[in-house]
């Protein structure tokens, strides 16, 4: 316990109110964030009795202050706990990232809406359908809507210039809606079915489709009937292919498989009586965290963002199940039950995503190991004094010298770190000239290094061969850098993959590798991971220049009219292609600037 904390005098005086508490070590470092229904009794807790837990304990022997701030309610407090952690992301907090935002099925705002796969911020007029545990499941639900319902996937730059149908409706995936084959309000209708599907109401579907079916018979529209007969016949084989019976209907299940270092935790959607999919989660934590306090953490975290169903069932009980219960309820606007099921149809679910939890977890293990592996060979074949912990690439990627752009990659003991990636446009350089790119590209990396701004790597690999090496040098001492690793990677000379010559200033010779060194592995790892993101990054910076070039010299055509014009078209090919009707056909496009444009290509 910290002597220079006075905690006797601080609980004395603290309020009993709910709130968030935070705790400060040395140097104001942030140590955690927690909430508590009566921060009295929850901040004394920690200081009144030995915990047993050596990482509590180990966290509290810190401590030089600790702040609270009080909220009307318990609510409010687990909301700012969850929004503090996530910006400050303090020590011993659980701290959940999730790197990317849950995938949508979007109705686009549009006379025949198109059905798609969405990530992102939600446009005003479109409707949206999720969140979707995983790309597979909307591509998959996608698929459905499209066999059933036969709405169209395209783009509206592709459906503004058909004149014809195309293979989408050949094969009975699409009405054909932009050649005039289905009324608005057929496509309408089908539109609003395939809505009720993705809202859960399947059953009343199928039932009001039977109706349907009843009436065209009746009014001798065959036709009409022999195609509401064969969605209902797919409607049941959907659902009998992927349908969950015993109530199990609008669900989450949040399990976690606990490891010391690292933990596993799944999320798993049930709606409908489908199941959607699982997400894997490795939430970072402290060591020897328990399970319960992982689960709550991610909760209140998780569902910050994402809507939660109306039950969540979860592998260990959370201490503060009301309290989670409560706010999550406050925030959808329903009752929401968090539980721990203990036999039918929901412990079979759960043991399931239990077995899910544990075999990813034992997979990112076994991945964690096998990177271990191969950086103490690394080390051994550098000769460093310990593994290396971060390495970075850089490599440069160019058309004939137009727009050249330098990547650098970063890896850690857990692979790829791809918050650190970055890419550095080549200015003022002589096209094509690669020596210079480098060092242009690793004297302004390693000028943000020398100030503290990043980490500098325990090796900084080059890809090319002794001249990219020597400009990466050159750039080093010129920062006045000089205990800087730098290995060069050179293809040799077949240039075939396992046969990769290592550049090292301080040898004569190159370093070559064993074909089946998992330290080689490694290298060209890394190597292609550069590679794959330079070309990336200088694919867009030249297609962006080329479709810029190639507008901006026409008089009278300013930034919005060039944005109309292409998102009418679909793109700068679709566009020189197009006639001056179509052209004068985009708002605020003239008949004399429709001309000019058509002139300009032609």
């Amino acid at each position: 316990m910290s002597e220079s904390f006075d905690h006797r005098s601080f609980l004395q005086q603290l309020t009993t109110q709910p709130g968030v508490y935070r705790m400060f070590g040395a140097g104001d470092e942030l140590l955690y964030v927690g909430k508590a229904r009566n921060l009295k009794k929850r901040v004394g807790s920690y200081f009144l009795r030995a915990s047993g837990n050596p990482r509590i304990e180990s966290m509290v022997s810190q401590i030089r202050r600790v702040e609270v701030t009080v909220t009307r309610t318990e609510d409010e407090a687990l909301l700012l706990e969850a929004n503090l952690i996530k910006e400050f992301g303090p020590r011993y907090n659980v701290m959940y990232r999730d790197d990317k935002s849950y995938p949508y099925v979007r109705f686009s705002a549009h006379r025949y809406p198109r059905i798609s796969y969405y990530r992102g911020a939600k446009q005003a007029g479109e409707r949206y359908f999720g969140p979707f545990p995983s790309a597979g499941a909307v591509r998959e639900t996608l698929n459905t809507l499209q066999k059933l319902f036969q709405l169209r996937p395209c783009r509206d730059s592709f459906f503004a210039h058909r004149d014809r149908p195309c293979l989408q409706h050949q094969i009975k995936r699409c009405s054909g809606p932009c050649v005039g084959l289905v009324s608005e309000e057929d496509y309408a209708r089908e539109l609003r079915n395939a809505a009720r599907l993705l809202e859960g109401k399947a059953d009343e579907l199928a039932d009001e489709l039977g109706v349907s079916m009843q009436a065209a018979a009746d009014r001798l529209d065959f036709e009409l009937a022999a195609r509401v007969r064969d969605q209902i016949a797919a409607l049941k084989r959907v659902r009998e292919s992927r349908v969950i019976s015993g109530g199990a209907n609008d669900l989450d299940l949040v399990v976690v498989a606990p490891h010391a270092s690292t933990s596993c935790v799944v999320v798993m959607s049930v709606r409908d009586g489908v199941n959607l999919g699982h997400r894997s989660h490795f939430p970072r934590h402290a060591p020897h965290t328990p399970p319960e306090e992982l689960l709550e953490s991610f909760i209140s975290q998780h569902y910050l963002e994402q809507p939660a169903p109306a039950e969540i069932l979860v592998s260990h009980a959370v201490d503060e199940q009301e309290l989670l219960e409560e706010a999550l309820g406050q925030r959808a606007g329903r009752r929401i039950t968090i539980g721990q099921p203990q036999r039918g149809i929901k412990r079979r679910l759960l043991d399931m995503a239990l077995n899910t939890a544990t075999q990813a977890l034992s997979t990112r293990l076994v991945e964690a190991a096998s990177m271990d592996e191969r950086l103490i060979e690394l080390q051994r074949a550098l000769d460093l004094e310990q593994p290396p912990r971060r390495l970075e690439c850089f490599d440069i990627s160019h058309t004939m010298g137009e727009k050249a752009v330098a990547s650098c990659v970063v890896f850690n003991e857990e692979g790829p770190l791809k918050s650190a990636y970055r890419k550095f446009n080549i200015e003022g350089v002589t096209p094509g000239d690669d020596y210079a790119a480098i060092k242009q590209a690793v004297s302004r990396r390693f000028a943000r290094v020398k100030s503290a701004e990043v980490q500098a790597p325990d090796v900084l690999f080059i890809d090319g061969g002794q001249g990219q090496l020597n400009a990466a040098l050159e750039a080093l001492d010129e920062l006045e850098i000089h205990d800087q690793r730098v290995v060069a990677i050179a293809k040799g000379p077949t240039r075939r993959p396992g046969l990769e010559e290592l550049i090292l200033p301080e040898r004569e010779l190159p370093l070559q590798l064993p074909p089946d060194s998992s330290a080689l592995h490694l290298i060209q790892r890394i190597r292609d991971e550069a590679h794959r993101f330079a070309i990336t990054g200088h694919r867009g910076r030249r297609d962006k220049a080329r479709l810029s070039s190639g507008l901006e010299a026409i008089e009278g055509l300013g930034p919005a009219r060039r944005r109309a014009l292409l998102k009418a078209f679909g793109g700068l090919a679709q566009l020189k292609r197009a006639a001056v009707d179509d052209l004068a056909r985009v708002e605020g496009v003239s008949r004399t600037l429709a001309e000019r444009v058509y002139a300009h290509f032609h």
